[in-house]
């Protein structure tokens, strides 16, 4: 079974999630944007072997910790797609910019596009494109559990915010009915801030993207 931990970090209270194979006990960090003693407390809590980090996308809050973790631990850093690739090159400006703790700029061992898997043990993962929030924004979607890790796609009640560089409304809002909906009413998504919702709560109530 895969099983996954979400673990609320930084000033932004961003969901940073641990997904492993109960089984092996490998395991896989989404979106490490900092308190990396708080997440490794965690992995030593549960008996994993944190051996990937995975990005959903660029911005401090979801990446920040992510070039110090792989560092110190020498872990392979995978995501997100490449049009974010300035996102990650500005991680120092932007820990400056939003009263973070300096951050190291990142270098991804493996970019990835729609369509690509990703694995922990033996759990494969599908990566989808959804860009709109950033332009190299992914989600990793688990058919065998109905999960999604959205990153900022999609909130319970909004959706992300694309006033940033390089967003745009309408390609998020395509993102979320053409990428994530064909995923199923069932499945549940944890997002990159607040509470687990279902696409189809979201697809019956969210004001942003009802009755998509």
């Amino acid at each position: 079974m895969l099983r996954y931990l979400t673990i609320p970090v930084t000033a932004f209270a961003q969901n940073c999630s641990l997904v492993w194979d109960e089984d092996s006990r490998q395991a896989a960090v989404i979106d490490p944007g900092g308190d990396l003693d708080r997440l490794l407390a965690e992995v030593q809590r549960l008996g994993l072997s944190l051996e990937q980090i995975w990005l959903t996308h660029g911005h401090i809050d979801h990446a920040g910790g992510a070039g110090e973790l792989a560092r110190r631990l020498s872990l392979p850093i995978i995501g997100p797609h490449p049009a974010d690739r300035f996102w990650l090159d500005g991680l120092a400006q932007q820990s400056m910019m939003f009263g973070f703790a300096p951050a190291e700029p990142v270098a991804p061992t493996r970019w990835l596009h729609d369509g690509d898997t990703v694995s922990v043990g033996a759990h494969s993962l599908n990566v989808r494109h959804c860009p709109g929030h950033t332009p190299g924004h992914v989600v990793f979607h688990s058919p065998q559990i109905d999960r999604a890790f959205v990153g900022d796609v999609l909130f319970a009640g909004s959706i992300g915010r694309t006033d940033f560089p390089q967003g745009d409304h309408d390609t998020l809002i395509a993102s979320i009915t053409q990428r994530l909906w064909p995923l199923g009413d069932q499945t549940v998504f944890i997002p990159g801030h607040g509470p687990e919702s279902s696409f189809g709560r979201e697809r019956r109530s969210n004001p942003y993207v009802r009755g998509t």
